[in-house]
Formats: structure tokens, sequence, C-alpha cells
């Protein structure tokens, strides 16, 4: 499986590249006045808006680094009315592309977190797989995501 790599303070974690509709380099957000700390903001994608998640602020951990090397993953969410929808995850320290074998994938051990998914150990460590669809509380999902015709 080939999994984008990034950095979550010093832990590294992946992305399975089938989740992954498109890489953007880190651009101009706008703000959602009482969002979550999670919610990074909104980014305009060819005339859509759509929300950004700061997967290190989801984390627990404090806001992304906007570096050179952040980005914006752009992958389909599966919304509550199970419509799919645009997300942006915000990750910084973006590596590059890493095979892992899916014989080498084993559980963490951890259920804190339900968007982490299975691990796998290699010469720099473990890189941990994010699951997106797991990503978001029902709570935000429904408020990001409201099925048609919701105000």
């Amino acid at each position: 499986m080939k999994l984008l790599v990034f950095h979550i303070g010093a832990d590294r974690y992946g992305l399975p590249l089938a989740t992954i509709r498109q890489v953007l380099p880190l651009m101009a957000l706008t703000g959602v006045p009482l969002a979550p700390d999670a919610v990074a903001g909104l980014m305009n994608l060819h005339g859509a808006s759509v929300p950004v998640i700061d997967l290190a602020r989801s984390s627990g951990a404090p806001a992304a680094a906007r570096q050179v090397d952040t980005r914006i993953l752009l992958v389909d969410y599966p919304g509550p009315d199970g419509a799919v929808h645009a997300l942006g995850l915000l990750a910084e320290r973006v590596i590059g592309v890493q095979d892992v074998s899916e014989a080498s994938l084993h559980a963490s051990g951890v259920r804190a977190a339900p968007f982490l998914g299975p691990m796998a150990r290699d010469a720099q460590g473990f890189v941990q797989l994010v699951q997106p669809e797991h990503l978001l509380p029902a709570d935000l999902r429904a408020a990001l995501f409201p099925p048609d015709g919701a105000t």
C-alpha cells in the first residue's frame, strides 16, 4: 500500500494514496467564527467552499506549522446523509510517498483517537495510518456537511 507520509509533531503518519483526491500547496484559508479548533478554515477550490481540518489540532497537538512543506490533502469524505463531500486536511512536514506492505501493519493497541488505524515499523520508527472517514466527530461532521435542505 502506498502512503503519503507527514508529521504531527515528531511522529509520522500516513494517509493511503487511494483516499487522496489531490495534494494542494498551502493557500489562504477563510476563518470560520465559533468553529472548533480542529477547523483551520475554508478554502476556495474552483469557486467551491471546502472545509479544511488541521490534522495536528484534531490529534490534540498545537496547530500545524505553516511551512514550505505544509500541504492541504483533499479527500472525499462521507457525510451524515451518505453523500460524498470534499474535505481538506492540513498536514505539516509532508515527506512524500512510502510503500508499506499490508502484512507489516498491526493494531496500535490504543483506542483514544478513532481516526487512527494500524501502524507499521520501518527504519525510521513507526508510521501510523490516518483513516479520514473516522476523523470528524458526529457533531462536527453534521455541522460541516448538513443534509440537503438543513439550515
